[in-house]
């Protein structure tokens, strides 16, 4: 039973350990299509799960190289610049106030969207009833354009996976046909071991020698 118990415990570890591994740092996509909606990530991952902490979550805009930034959202639900004004909805985090998602969405997009954007994340840690705060930021340019365009490793894989299928036909076309010609030379030697078989059968020996006899 204690050995029954002692796994039990090193899963429990596992499990325990593999959720406080969960989260994983994604930039965000870089390109938008006018008209539609489209997710600015910013994701921040706490390193210590077990250390209990708040975060707030700030967005800024940059509409042209070397201006200023400018504050478009605040969580939660706080909008600060009319451009994005019933535009940004709140996608990160859902629950708990530590924010480690602080990601949004930013509805009906269009070309006066493109710019650079910058994600501040402020993460307040209580350690040992010590209030310690963290920053992290996260930049990225959003270019938008009226269609997807498709990256040129997609494009590669898709030629390649079409090239495999054709090659993959030919290489069953080829066996088809071996195997078609082994068969057929098999059954030919059949029929050949067959007749020589039935020429030189006993019935038609004992024959021959009663004509000798005769």
């Amino acid at each position: 039973m204690w050995v029954l118990g002692l796994l039990l415990a090193v899963l429990l570890l596992m499990k325990g350990q593999g959720s406080w591994g969960a989260c994983v740092e994604v930039d965000s996509d870089t390109e938008a299509v006018a008209t539609e909606d489209f997710k600015l990530g910013c994701i921040c991952c706490k390193r210590r799960a077990e250390v209990p902490a708040t975060a707030s979550v700030n967005w800024y805009y940059m509409a042209v190289p070397n201006t200023s930034f400018v504050q478009i959202y605040s969580y939660k639900d706080n909008i600060m610049d009319p451009q994005f004004e019933n535009r940004l909805r709140w996608d990160g985090s859902m629950t708990g106030t530590d924010l480690q998602d602080g990601s949004i969405t930013l509805l009906n997009v269009t070309t006066n969207d493109t710019g650079l954007y910058r994600c501040q994340i402020t993460r307040n840690l209580t350690i040992h009833h010590n209030l310690i705060a963290t920053y992290n930021q996260k930049n990225f340019t959003l270019t938008v354009v009226v269609k997807p365009t498709r990256p040129e490793a997609s494009i590669i894989s898709e030629v390649m996976m079409y090239v495999s299928i054709i090659g993959l036909q030919l290489w069953l076309l080829v066996e088809m046909i071996y195997c078609y010609g082994k068969i057929s030379a098999a059954g030919e030697a059949q029929r050949e071991s067959m007749a020589e078989y039935i020429a030189t059968s006993p019935t038609e020996k004992n024959s021959e020698d009663l004509l000798v006899d005769e």
